[in-house]
């Protein structure tokens, strides 16, 4: 069983669509992210958790939830961003809210060049131990240590917020004041992150933000990190329209107890939660 507690629809008609890419070609030091889709599917089984988000709303009964399955990821990277673009307007098109399961950081730059041809200005909400904001990474512009250069430079986002950050370094911090993201480095976090935004919002969540002790299933492990607490209180708290997400970087094979995928399934529905509470207030 791999239906999120329950909360899996099969059916034509619905608000959040599951989507995984398998993907992990463009992963700097570790292969292994491919794997993260079915990990966090096989551990989002009804047989050991339930439906319900922490705010008591069931993703079943409160909202239509589907698995879409996984993006072809065969070929190079301009044909499967090609068809993670695809993917993911047929989703909006339908009105619905893609949740999608990674796969390395790469991924994030085609979703979002298909969410801000919705949703415009948009608004980005980014958990990671790193910014992601290398002009290119071992002479790839598209590295998965690359994709919000890519998506700010474009334009694809009015406002940036990066959240866990504790491995900037000085390239990052010049694009950062570049694009003008706001940062809320570790060190810096304060006892309860209130963060609100006026635009659509679009989550990524790399699984790295998560300190080793809580997600050692990551490829890059970077003490220091939030807690699984910490996290969920942000995203719970955020006031926002959110109208997608991505939660990129599980790997796996670092972590044969599950933990990290455990940690990934409750992002992911506390995320939906978030997008079904949006829908009802919008």
């Amino acid at each position: 069983m791999t239906d999120f507690g329950g909360a899996i629809r099969h059916s034509s008609e619905y608000d959040i669509a599951l989507l995984g890419i398998p993907y992990d070609a463009k992963s700097s030091y570790m292969k292994g992210a491919a794997r993260g889709p079915f990990a966090i599917r096989h551990a989002s089984t009804g047989l050991m958790i339930n439906e319900f988000t922490e705010s008591g709303l069931s993703l079943e009964l409160e909202a239509a939830v589907v698995d879409l399955g996984d993006v072809d990821v065969s070929g190079d990277y301009d044909r499967i961003s090609v068809r993670i673009r695809e993917s993911i307007r047929t989703i909006l098109g339908r009105g619905a809210a893609p949740i999608v399961l990674g796969g390395d950081h790469s991924i994030t730059y085609p979703l979002v060049k298909a969410v801000a041809e919705k949703y415009r200005p948009l608004d980005i909400l980014h958990f990671d131990a790193h910014p992601d904001l290398y002009d290119e990474l071992y002479d790839d512009p598209h590295s998965h240590a690359c994709s919000f250069t890519r998506i700010m430079e474009e334009g694809l986002a009015q406002n940036l917020v990066q959240v866990g950050i504790r491995a900037a370094s000085t390239p990052q911090r010049v694009n950062a004041a570049k694009y003008g993201a706001r940062w809320v480095e570790m060190k810096d976090l304060p006892d309860r992150l209130l963060l609100e935004f006026r635009n659509p919002l679009y989550i990524s969540f790399d699984m790295d933000a998560l300190d080793p002790a809580f997600a050692p299933g990551v490829s890059h492990h970077e003490s220091g990190g939030l807690t699984s607490r910490q996290a969920i209180a942000i995203i719970q708290a955020v006031k926002a329209r959110v109208v997608a997400a991505d939660v990129v970087e599980l790997n796996p094979t670092r972590d044969p107890l599950a933990i990290s995928a455990a940690a990934a399934v409750k992002i992911v529905k506390e995320i939906a939660g978030k997008i079904v509470e949006g829908r009802k207030s919008g």
